[in-house]
Parts: C-alpha cells; sequence; structure tokens
C-alpha cells in the first residue's frame, strides 16, 4: 500500500502534534497544585489514569509519525 504524501505529512504531523500536547500535559499534571493529582505528596488514582493515557498516547503518537515518516520515504524512493 502507497500513501500519499499529504497524507503522510498528516500523520507525521499527528504523530509530533501528540508528543507535544502530551508532554505538555505531563508537566502540567506533575505541578499539579489542585490536589487533583497528588494527596498529600502520594499520587492520586487520577494521576495514575492520566498518565497512562499519556503513555499510550505516546506510543501510538510514535506509531502513526512512524508510519507517516515511512510513507514519505517510500515517495521518496518511487520514480
Amino acid at each position: 500500500m502507497t500513501l500519499s504524501r499529504r497524507l503522510s505529512w498528516f500523520l507525521l504531523a499527528f504523530g509530533a502534534w501528540s508528543w507535544i500536547i502530551w508532554i505538555t500535559f505531563v508537566k502540567n499534571l506533575v505541578k499539579d497544585g489542585s490536589g487533583l493529582a497528588f494527596d498529600n505528596g502520594h499520587p492520586t488514582a487520577y494521576f495514575w489514569v492520566h498518565l497512562t493515557l499519556a503513555v499510550v498516547s505516546f506510543f501510538l503518537g510514535t506509531v502513526v509519525g512512524a508510519i507517516g515518516l515511512r510513507g514519505l520515504r517510500a515517495l521518496g524512493r518511487t520514480p
């Protein structure tokens, strides 16, 4: 299967966007002062659920971005 150039760039951009958004979210989660993420210095269920969501999103963003990158590389090799 061959991906179009437009779709390949979209997938690559989506993967990068996913990393940027979730890195920002995790930084804010760790610095949380509202009491949702930490209770007396101990992580809460809210923290663990959202950290799990972030890790899964990092993985999926990497996979989607890699597919986009492979699509662009394949287009560069075809005449």
